[in-house]
């Protein structure tokens, strides 16, 4: 008996030719590109090396795309927005040694926020593996474990053949949930190295499901249905899977209040009657918070951030899905189910009982009220109105990036997304850089809508060679940099702590003139014209600097009371 799997592994005539007569002119390297274009990319973003040229080599013997930053931690931060934006894994191409390490950064921030990032290095000659001390250029020890502790996975191969099943093995790791980013290195020797395997031509690597537990969903439901004031934190995990609709319903089933992380942005509607928007970092709704008496975390380690600081002290059931095995019941005992928010949600949203409190949405309107009492105490008027400049400026369904910056710690709390999957900042690793590359890679992934960038004159410094790529690419980018002369949140730190700051100011460029030194329109802009001057830089084609010189201050903290 011929089974229907049988008859899908059996190769037809035009493939059993093509691999008996594989074009010549070929090398390891096309093995990579070959297998990539096979799995279903279609752009990769890198750096090229000494040790890298085999891959480069074989770009322009394919139909892929490349993207090339100026720096490798740049470029890392691209592959990951374009993760990020298109759910796919974003081929990320290095050189070993310098090249690879200056990248870690980039793929800790992937890491923590489960971008699905496919890091492809190259690797010294394999006569050099191993650890000898052998002089190689870009030698280290051991290479691999350098980044072991900060990937999902890696995949060392030493032969030709081994190159399509360990960027298959790769790929489907980094989508698998929760997704990350990962690593590949092949030797250099052997991506130069003239080869006759055939053609790769097949190479589906799907993902594995990662459903949640029945029995523990069964338990879950029976607690939700059966509670008196139920609240929900929906966290990046929500995001990521896509599964924002059916938040939406199951809160809606629940009369459950959300909030959402900063990495949960948009999540969840900010003008809906059940939204406590994302103003996490608050004592008031820590309270309300801590006062549930059974609390759904979805997507979401209540980390720093999203815990206020390690303050909230849930007193109910917490119930936590989470994909991270890491994270499950890392910070609170909960009923932890090991799932994919998306499944985690459905399974829920099929046993769940509807429940009716027609109290909850002046509960969530009396929260939402006494945070605003609070920051409006505070004298942060500038603040606010910048903020909000930004939002009009910015089309609704345009992606935002931000930086680690006093504006973005505002956004935050304060800024509507519009929708998931839209506002992006660097929260998870929280390194500076971020903002300006990212937008590129996202400009990349969806032409056709603007985007933002967000930055600090601190933070652009970062990235100011990108300049470069965004007017070579003509890329979509309007990069926002409010320039307060330093590092103005540890500006305020240090001076809360100390009395005094130290290393905090910074002699900087004319970020205008510097801009259009690279040939891309730049404006000097206050906060009374800021909405006009942005919003004019976003509707026209090409990238674009609107530089805002303010000092902002931040809200202030809430973790501290008491």
């Amino acid at each position: 008996m011929t089974h229907d799997h049988d008859q899908e592994l059996r190769p037809t005539p035009a493939q059993i030719s093509a691999a008996l007569n594989p074009p010549p002119g070929r090398n390891g390297g096309d093995l990579v590109v070959e297998t990539l274009a096979g799995l279903g990319a279609t752009t990769v973003f890198g750096l090229p090396g000494q040790h890298a040229l085999g891959m480069f080599d074989a770009l322009r013997r394919s139909a892929l795309r490349y993207v090339g930053l100026r720096v490798e931690n740049n470029a890392g931060f691209a592959a990951d927005a374009y993760g990020r934006i298109t759910g796919e894994a974003a081929p990320l191409l290095l050189s070993t040694g310098p090249g690879a390490l200056t990248s870690l950064a980039a793929l800790q921030e992937a890491a923590a926020a489960s971008a699905p990032v496919l890091a492809i290095s190259s690797q010294i000659p394999t006569a050099g593996l191993g650890g000898g001390r052998h002089g190689y250029l870009h030698e280290l020890p051991d290479q691999a474990a350098s980044f072991r502790g900060v990937v999902k996975s890696v995949h060392t191969v030493r032969t030709q053949s081994q190159i399509p099943s360990a960027i298959a093995a790769a790929w489907k790791s980094a989508l698998t949930a929760p997704h990350g980013p990962v690593w590949v290195e092949i030797p250099q020797d052997v991506l130069l190295a003239p080869t006759q395997i055939p053609v790769v031509t097949g190479g589906d690597a799907f993902p594995e499901d990662l459903p949640p537990r029945p029995e523990l969903t069964a338990v879950a439901a029976d607690l939700l249905s059966r509670a008196a004031r139920p609240a929900i934190i929906a966290g990046g995990g929500v995001v990521r899977a896509d599964a924002s609709g059916k938040l939406r319903q199951l809160a809606e089933a629940l009369q459950a209040p959300v909030v959402t992380t900063p990495g949960g942005k948009g999540a969840f509607p900010w003008t809906h009657p059940l939204s406590l928007q994302s103003w996490i970092e608050d004592r008031h709704t820590t309270d309300f918070l801590e006062d549930a008496d059974v609390l759904l975390v979805v997507g979401s380690g209540l980390g720093e951030l999203s815990s206020n600081y390690h303050t909230f002290k849930p007193r109910g059931r917490v119930v936590q899905i989470e994909a991270d095995l890491g994270k499950l019941e890392s910070n609170h005992p909960a009923l932890g189910i090991h799932a994919d928010a998306r499944l985690g949600l459905q399974a829920l949203l099929e046993t769940v009982e509807r429940r009716e409190d027609a109290l909850v949405a002046e509960r969530v309107r009396e929260v939402l009220s006494k945070v605003a009492e609070r920051i409006a105490s505070q004298e942060l008027t500038l603040e606010q109105d910048v903020l909000a400049s930004v939002r009009r400026a910015l089309p609704a369904d345009s992606p935002s990036f931000w930086d680690m910056t006093i504006l973005a710690y505002w956004a935050w709390s304060a800024f509507d997304a519009k929708g998931p999957n839209l506002l992006h900042s660097a929260q998870g690793a929280g390194g500076l850089g971020y903002g300006f590359p990212a937008a590129l890679g996202a400009a990349v992934a969806d032409p056709t809508r603007p985007v933002l960038a967000v930055s600090g004159d601190g933070g652009a410094l970062y990235s100011i060679a990108e300049l470069a790529t965004a007017k070579q690419y003509n890329l979509d980018v309007t990069w926002l940099i409010v320039d307060d002369g330093g590092y103005g949140i540890l500006r305020e730190y240090m001076t809360d702590a100390f009395g005094e700051a130290t290393a905090t100011e910074l002699s900087r460029p004319d970020y205008v003139a510097l801009a259009e030194s690279f040939g891309v329109p730049g404006v000097r802009t206050t906060p009374e014209t800021l909405e006009t001057d942005l919003a004019k830089a976003l509707s026209q084609r090409g990238p674009s600097v609107v530089v805002l010189p303010a000092v902002l201050r931040m809200f202030a903290a809430t973790h501290l009371d008491g």
